[in-house]
């Protein structure tokens, strides 16, 4: 009776497997081939170049090669088109690598989701979009994960903080849309984030609301603590501030006419006891703190399709850098999670490694370098300065050695007289 069941299962989970699409993949493994699938926007005149790189350290010198920002502070507009869909009824999975080798210090690594009526061509900050998913970075206060989703032509920016990497290594980052309306946002194929669209963007208008005919009852009170009606006041309780000083004396050259009547400083007083508060009791009148009952928003609906789009067909590059250096590869959309995430371990899984210690070999070799350089140009001045000890030491020597001169004496002093004159 069991055998039927499992064959369902089995058959349910290949037609899954055989359903599963890849609408787009970009990994760059044919050169300058790249330069006939995506188009440079014309909005602008001075729009960024790309070029094609793995950079300066990588974990396949042909593998890791992506298109790479060249020139510092310019914007940059870059797309590619595939064969339009929907995600209707089906995840969406949007993933790529970035890698900020530049050490970046203000500037986008994200992407943005485009419906296929996009002019790529005129394509700007502007253009309406989809999705904008991924890194962006400016000083120490900005390092987050952008998840901007377009609801009815209105972008909403999602309420959650989400980390970025921030150091200069490859890493990966995917966001899966669901079609039950909860995403999930991996970095390096590991969960980051996730939640559900209503709660996790204002998309919607809320649920429930304060109920505008209710108010606070006049006779509610919300004081848990009230002054102790019983407690007074001592009678020794007033006391100055500040007082004079009781050590001071008049200066011995005070002037009263000159400097007026002499009073002495005034310091704390010791006996200074501030303003008297009764103490404080149990309200027994006390109800607790009053809440404002909430009704069902009238211009609250539920909408189960704020997860599709429509007509997908262009993936975009529309962003802004200081200093330039950034890599994107290994693009990918589908609607498979399992093959998303097989794709991250068969691209940046696999270089992962290799790439870091490839940065690390070469950060120990410029340290050494540095330090050769720093013990040459020690030796160099130690070496000068005993040159110049030598040279002080032997103009010395010539000094003491230097015979007398006859004629000194009686060039020296000119008053001196012959012998017989005297």
């Amino acid at each position: 009776m069991k055998f039927p069941v499992v064959i369902t299962v089995v058959l349910a989970s290949l037609a899954l497997t055989v359903d599963a699409r890849v609408y787009f993949k970009e990994q760059f493994l044919d050169g300058d081939g790249w330069k006939s699938r995506w188009v440079e926007s014309k909005h602008k005149s001075n729009y960024g170049q790309w070029k094609l790189s793995a950079g300066k350290f990588y974990g396949d010198a042909e593998a890791d090669k992506g298109i790479q920002t060249s020139q510092d502070a310019h914007f940059y507009a870059l797309s590619a088109r595939f064969e339009p869909f929907s995600n209707e009824g089906k995840p969406l999975v949007i993933q790529f690598t970035v890698k900020h080798e530049q050490k970046i210090d203000c500037g986008g690594g994200y992407v943005k989701l485009f419906p296929d009526v996009l002019d790529q061509s005129d394509m700007h900050g502007d253009s309406q979009y989809y999705i904008m998913f991924g890194p962006d970075i400016c000083g120490y206060s900005t390092k987050k994960v952008h998840v901007i989703i377009n609801y009815k032509g209105e972008n909403h920016l999602i309420k959650k903080d989400i980390k970025c990497k921030d150091d200069e290594l490859t890493h990966l980052y995917t966001l899966i849309v669901n079609p039950d309306q909860t995403y999930e946002v991996k970095i390096d194929n590991e969960k980051v984030e996730s939640g559900s669209f209503e709660d996790d963007w204002d998309m919607l208008p809320l649920k429930k609301i304060k109920d505008p005919e209710a108010k606070k009852p006049s006779d509610w009170d919300d004081r848990a603590k009230i002054d102790d009606p019983s407690d007074t006041k001592p009678e020794d309780w007033d006391k100055p501030e500040t007082i004079p000083d009781p050590d001071a004396k008049k200066p011995d050259d005070w002037d009263e006419d000159m400097d007026g009547e002499w009073e002495p400083p005034m310091i704390a007083n010791p006996e200074y006891k501030g303003e008297w508060k009764p103490k404080q009791i149990d309200n027994p009148d006390y109800k607790g703190t009053w809440v404002h009952p909430e009704i069902d928003n009238p211009e609250y609906t539920h909408d189960a399709t704020m997860y599709k789009f429509d007509n997908i067909g262009v993936l975009g590059l529309d962003l802004w850098q200081v200093k330039s250096g950034t890599i994107f590869d290994n693009f990918l959309i589908t609607d498979d999670v399992k093959e998303a995430e097989e794709f991250g371990k068969e691209t940046w899984g696999k270089t992962m490694g290799p790439e870091k210690k490839m940065k690390n070999d070469q950060e120990d070799m410029e340290r050494k370098l540095r330090e050769e350089e720093e013990k040459e140009k020690n030796k160099e001045d130690t070496e000068g300065d005993d040159e110049d000890d030598k040279e002080d030491g032997e103009e010395e020597e010539g000094e003491d050695d230097e015979e007398p001169d006859d004629d000194a004496g009686i060039e020296e002093d000119n008053n001196a007289k012959p012998k017989d004159e005297l």
